[in-house]
């Protein structure tokens, strides 16, 4: 059975993939009251699962007539892959790591069968080491996996 979270999450990206032009403007209370959960609820799908590294622009406006603004950015081809390799840094977190290879996924970049072997070999599982040296490990895992699979698919072998 999906988690309340889960079906907010599934009607937004609904909303916004039937809408023209990729946006969606929502009213938390609204959205609360018709799954039936407290607005912070709302606010934490928001949060976790459209963000920047998800392909996703969020602006809200408080106050009376507000509003949650979800904006589905461009998608990502594979010659962007250089540029947010570049984004990567020298560190990053599992979260912003999990969003990237979502997003490469869903953006056709990346394979299913990729994207798990990635989000695999970047888990907190997998790299057992404190903080912050695990987020560092996973930067550089991440960019060179990445960095691999574009050359790979470029051709180009520097």
């Amino acid at each position: 059975m999906r988690s309340t979270a889960d079906l907010i999450e599934a009607y937004l990206s609904d909303l916004i993939e039937k809408s023209a032009n990729g946006v969606v403007e929502v009213q938390r209370n609204e959205l609360a009251e018709v799954f039936s959960c407290v607005p912070s609820q709302i606010n934490y799908v928001i949060a976790t699962r459209f963000t920047l590294e998800r392909g996703y622009i969020v602006e809200s406006k408080r106050g009376g007539g507000g509003y949650i603004r979800i904006r589905r950015v461009a998608t990502v081809d594979l010659h962007e892959v250089g540029q947010l390799i570049r984004n990567v840094g020298d560190r990053i977190a599992q979260r912003e790591a999990e969003g990237i290879l979502w997003r490469l996924e869903t953006d056709g970049v990346l394979s299913a069968r990729e994207a798990c072997m990635l989000r695999t070999a970047v888990s907190r599982e997998v790299l057992i080491l404190p903080l912050p040296e695990r987020d560092m490990l996973r930067a550089r895992l991440l960019a060179s996996m990445l960095a691999a699979l574009y050359a790979n698919r470029t051709g180009d072998s520097s």
